[in-house]
């Protein structure tokens, strides 16, 4: 009999990659044991659920940084992540790491991130502060876990998991795919947050520092080039993912010009003041009125609580489907926008 493609894929995995490589023949397995697949690994089987889950498709309609930017240009919260997943892949087949992991865990850390950007879950962090608060990375664990597939989680790998978890905070992943993506997520939303704010007129080409300039170039394609061969180069047989000190420098000093110049800009974000008032309205209505919750979100107001239950439904909404949601809930109908 032919030997099963996962298995000629798993003793690929044994010869061609580092030592240092998560393993899928070696993985901890599921919150649920379920049979193998007998085409896919693990990781690969991860992947495809991530891919064709509901959160990931609504993505798309998600605000990266820009809130209803005018052109089609501008990044999403999807495309957004579409670049993390190809950063995330290209440094880890450099260290000889496990790419479908790194993709895996890159294509599920946004899930659940809020309509309109960060400015959401700033949003949702006050409203639930009384409940343990709400943090998108927290949130794309629960939506794997608990949410997708009408309360029954997508039942990913342990490895997927901490990476999702763990791509952004203090918390160190216990993987070094989970690593790279925390390394590949700052890298892309560093410079794709650069390129539209020049396109936007938030910033000009001469605002950029030149010490920036000098060390990893003058375009978006020159500079991801040298922060992600130096991750490789400075990562190659060691225990971490992580910058040389000379680009790590520079990257801290992109970063802080990116916070004072483009994300704390009142030009860029004028119109997140209002975000607060539509979730807030959204979040006290349904609050009040929890018969009115999608019957999924009825189910888990049960189980989780309706506070939890309700920032669940919130957060996994797109900008225009929120805007939607408040104009039916509180605008006269004959005023609402056609």
């Amino acid at each position: 009999m032919t030997k099963e493609p996962r298995l000629i894929r798993e003793t690929l995995e044994e010869h061609m990659l580092s030592q240092r490589a998560s393993f899928s023949s070696r993985s901890k397995g599921r919150l649920r044991d379920e049979p193998e697949c007998v085409v896919r690994t693990c990781f690969q089987r991860d992947i495809d659920r991530i891919m064709h889950s509901k959160t990931f498709r609504r993505l798309k309609d998600k605000t990266q940084v820009f809130l209803s930017p005018e052109g089609d240009h501008y990044r999403t919260r999807l495309t957004h992540t579409l670049e993390v997943s190809r950063i995330s892949r290209t440094i880890a087949r450099g260290l000889r790491l496990n790419e479908d992991l790194a993709e895996a865990i890159a294509l599920a850390h946004d899930l659940g991130h809020t309509p309109f950007g960060h400015a959401g879950e700033y949003a949702l962090d006050k409203l639930l502060v009384d409940d343990g608060g709400f943090k998108h990375n927290e949130q794309s664990l629960r939506i794997a876990d608990c949410v997708e597939r009408g309360g029954k989680g997508l039942n990913l790998t342990f490895e997927t998991r901490d990476g999702i978890l763990c791509h952004t905070g203090d918390k160190i992943p216990e993987t070094l795919e989970g690593s790279v993506v925390k390394v590949a997520d700052r890298i892309a939303y560093v410079n794709h947050d650069l390129d539209d704010a020049l396109r936007a007129g938030v910033l000009r080409e001469t605002d950029v520092p030149e010490e920036i300039i000098c060390a990893l170039g003058a375009t978006n394609d020159q500079r991801l080039n040298a922060l992600i061969l130096d991750v490789i180069q400075e990562s190659d047989e060691n225990d971490e993912i992580v910058f040389s000190p000379s680009i790590a420098f520079v990257f801290d000093t992109f970063r802080e010009f990116m916070y004072k110049n483009v994300y704390l800009n009142m030009k860029a974000k004028s119109e997140e003041r209002k975000v607060f008032g539509i979730l807030k309205e959204i979040f006290n209505y349904y609050c009040e009125k929890p018969d009115e919750l999608p019957d999924e979100y009825q189910r888990t107001a049960t189980s989780d609580g309706l506070t939890r239950a309700v920032s669940d439904y919130i957060s996994g909404m797109t900008d225009n489907y929120a805007v939607h949601v408040y104009e039916k809930l509180f605008i006269p109908e004959t005023w609402q926008v056609r």
